[in-house]
This record gives structure tokens, sequence and C-alpha cells, in this order.
């Protein structure tokens, strides 16, 4: 009973996140030490598809998108890090209950665009980006859109909270983020 439990939850954050690596899916279950989480995931692989990104990295198979009702497919894919870096963010706030992958933001008047993710903490929003393999050209469109919904009015209250690759890369973001609520986090803060 506990183990289908403890397997569900994990199936859950699966379709949740879409891919989580064995580290991740260790903190967020409580699995204890590697080898324990190693077992746990082996016990469950009828439901689980895998590969190597430094490690593994695991995502739903069919057999585990029909036991908790997901029709989102996954694949093998090269946005991974993107995802698994996102997640590292989840992980560190707390995994928040109002967490939302890509959400649409905007209207018509200011425009669209699609955040990494969102949550909110008593009434404030935080907007995720994840700066992984993209040219700071996007990032910087990105930035002043926010500064426009911050203009308009459209967004009052929230933060904007960056995860990059390097240091360079994180300078390059505040600088852009100025006049900002902000935080720009490396990988390496997390690790």
């Amino acid at each position: 009973m506990l183990k289908e439990m403890r397997e569900e939850a994990i199936l859950l954050s699966l379709k949740k996140l879409g891919y989580l690596s064995r580290s991740q899916i260790q903190r967020i279950h409580q699995l204890g030490g590697d080898r324990n989480a190693r077992k746990v995931l082996a016990d469950m692989k009828q439901f689980l598809s895998s590969f190597r990104e430094g490690e593994t990295v695991y995502y739903l198979n069919k057999e585990g998108r029909e036991r908790i009702g997901s029709q989102t497919v996954r694949k093998k894919t090269l946005q991974a890090k993107h995802y698994l870096m996102r997640n590292e963010l989840y992980i560190a706030f707390g995994q928040p209950e109002t967490w939302k992958n890509e959400p649409k933001i905007g209207t018509k008047k200011t425009g669209f665009i699609i955040a990494d993710a969102m949550f909110t903490v008593d009434g404030r929003y935080y907007f995720v980006e994840v700066d992984c393999t993209q040219k700071m050209s996007v990032n910087r469109r990105k930035i002043e859109k926010y500064k426009k919904f911050k203009e308009t009015g459209l967004l009052t209250n929230f933060e904007l909270i960056w995860l990059t690759t390097t240091e360079y890369r994180r300078g390059q973001l505040k600088k852009l983020c100025h006049g900002l609520d902000n935080d720009v986090y490396t990988i390496t803060d997390f690790k």
C-alpha cells in the first residue's frame, strides 16, 4: 500500500514536471540515499522511460501515463536540461502548490509571453525564466515585455526569477532586469 502510494506520487511529479533526474526525484520524495532511490526507480521501470543527461533522467512511458491519466507524451529530448533546471527552482522554492509550468501572460493590448513557470506566495507573483541555451537577445525581449507589463499596470506585485548557466550570463541578466524586482541564480547555486 505505501509502495503504491509512493509510486503514484512519483508518477504524478513526472506528470507535473515532465522530466526529473534521479536526484530530483530523490529529493522531492525523500527517498534517502542513492542506492535506495535507484532501487525504487528500478522497481517502477514498467511505468518509466529514461535516458542519460549527466545522470539518469526519467519521464512517463505509455503505462505510466495510463496509470495516472496523463495525455502528454514525452520523448527523449535535447530540451531536457531546460526542464531539469526549472525543476531545480521548483525544489529550491519548496515545491509551491501554486506552481504552473509555461503559463501564458499578457493581453492583446500588451502582447503575450509564455513564462517558463509561475507561482504565487502571499498574493505575490513569481515568474520563472530559465536561460539554458537561448540567445541573450531573446532574453532581452522577454524582460522588456515584463517591464511593459509593469508600466501598464498589468502586473504590479511580482518578482522575476532567472536561472542561468554562468556568472557572465547572470551579470548580463541582472543588468537587463534593472528596474524590476528580480533574482538571478546560476545552476551551481543549487548543486
